[in-house]
């Protein structure tokens, strides 16, 4: 009930692959060249093709070069891919220094290396590319070339509509940039942390199918190494040699010891057998029983009611679920948790307070989030704020409602809410029906 697996996971770090980033230059150089064509050749502007075509050339040989030295499916550290993406930030200036500047609408692709790096790359990453944009962008906007027009009837741009330019550049930047930071991170913060709970599930379950296995062993060996137990001791019986019955006797006791050892295998296995049916009470007191020797005094509280207990079976998910969070109340009480549950025909019930500081405001409407933890490194062992969410998603998925709440004041302290339909408690069969 603690922890141990959560801690040891550790969120999957951002890398891009070469492809990825390959894929996305080509485009930008088929782009580009198409777009020089269709002014030169098309429109028939006056475009300074030599530096652009050189320019688009320069980024062709570098992709080349680098699908032919470095296999294209490789992860590239943030770093590797950050520099790329300020490689097309360089080349996008280059080509709009030769082609108008800011006057060029095409400008505004300064967004879009920001943005593939918003959602993909670190925070610091990222900052550091935006302003590489912004910078190149205020460049532009005192040193470019004209921008290519009819020679006849040339465009001149206010330059308050440049500075409007300039600024909407930055701007996007900025907000399109954050937005897509913070979506991702979110999303990246869930499946992570989801991957997590898979990793206690699927725990759970090698370690009840090895409980199964080992009963299963201890049965099929009983038989034989009951013949053997048997056939030595009345060998034992009638020889005479004393080197042989010296031999015979070790080998009787040592058979017994074997019996011995694997009736205790049977013994621990059939009390925790996946398909153990237990009462309510009996579920709580095996979740309480391993935080009671922590200086806090745990209260069980069972209702007596008109109704009969509850059986339900012994899955992991709720025995992890409810005893992490009992788990986390005993860490954060000062000298009491309180185990108060219920039920009735329809709705089984147990709450679990403690008289600990209570859920900050801020944090009661985030509670079972993933990540979310205000304990200091050395209290909580070096988790990653992964236990509550774990425990929630859990419960959750045998049917459970979990909810939130801090005590009434002036008492002071968090409750935590677990309901179940008593139909569905009743019905949880296996750990393969949570998982699913």
């Amino acid at each position: 009930m603690t922890e141990t697996a959560a801690s040891n996971f550790r969120p999957s770090q951002r890398h891009i692959r070469l492809d990825t980033i390959l894929r996305l230059r080509w485009l930008a150089v088929l782009g580009q060249l198409a777009a020089i064509f269709i002014v030169a050749q098309g429109l028939e502007f006056d475009v300074a093709i030599i530096p652009c075509v050189s320019i688009i050339g320069l980024s062709a040989m570098l992709n080349l070069a680098l699908q032919t030295a470095v296999n294209p499916m490789r992860r590239l550290e943030p770093i590797q891919a950050a520099a790329l993406l300020a490689l097309n930030i360089v080349e996008l200036a280059g080509l709009l220094f030769f082609t108008g500047g800011l006057q060029n609408p095409f400008s505004f692709l300064f967004l879009a290396p920001v943005l593939i790096s918003a959602t993909a790359l670190p925070a610091r990453l990222t900052f550091g590319l935006g302003i590489l944009a912004v910078a190149c962008a205020s460049i532009l906007f005192f040193f470019h070339f004209p921008l290519p027009w009819d020679s006849e009837d040339p465009v001149v741009l206010p330059p308050i509509y440049l500075v409007g330019v300039w600024l909407s550049i930055v701007l996007a930047i900025g907000v399109t940039s954050l937005y897509s930071f913070q979506v991702t991170e979110e999303a990246r913060k869930l499946a992570d942390a989801l991957a997590a709970t898979e990793l206690v599930l699927t725990r759970e379950q090698h370690l009840t199918q090895l409980d199964g296995l080992a009963a299963a062993a201890a049965h099929e060996l009983g038989t034989p190494l009951a013949t053997i137990f048997l056939i030595s001791r009345e060998l034992e019986k009638t020889v005479k040699d004393p080197v042989f019955a010296a031999d015979l006797k070790t080998l009787r006791e040592q058979t017994q010891r074997c019996r011995d050892i694997l009736g205790k295998i049977t013994q621990l296995s059939s009390t925790g057998a996946p398909f153990d049916r237990m009462k309510l009470s009996e579920l709580i007191e095996e979740v309480v029983a391993p935080h009671r020797d922590f200086g806090v005094d745990i209260k069980v509280r069972i209702a007596v009611t008109a109704t009969a207990e509850p059986v339900g079976s012994r899955n992991p998910a709720v025995l992890y679920g409810v005893g992490n969070i009992i788990e986390n109340a005993v860490d954060f009480a000062n000298s009491t948790v309180e185990v108060n549950a219920w039920w009735n025909n329809e709705t089984i019930e147990i709450v679990i307070s403690d008289d600990g500081p209570g859920i900050p405001p801020d944090l009661m409407n985030r509670i079972g989030e993933p990540y979310l933890s205000r304990r200091r490194a050395q209290d909580a062992g070096g988790g990653l704020g992964l236990g509550v969410f774990i425990a929630r998603t859990l419960l959750e998925r045998t049917g459970a409602k979990v909810s939130f709440t801090n005590r009434t004041f002036p008492d002071h302290g968090a409750v935590v809410q677990i309901a179940w339909p008593r139909e569905r408690f009743e019905a949880i069969e296996s750990l393969e029906e949570t998982i699913g």
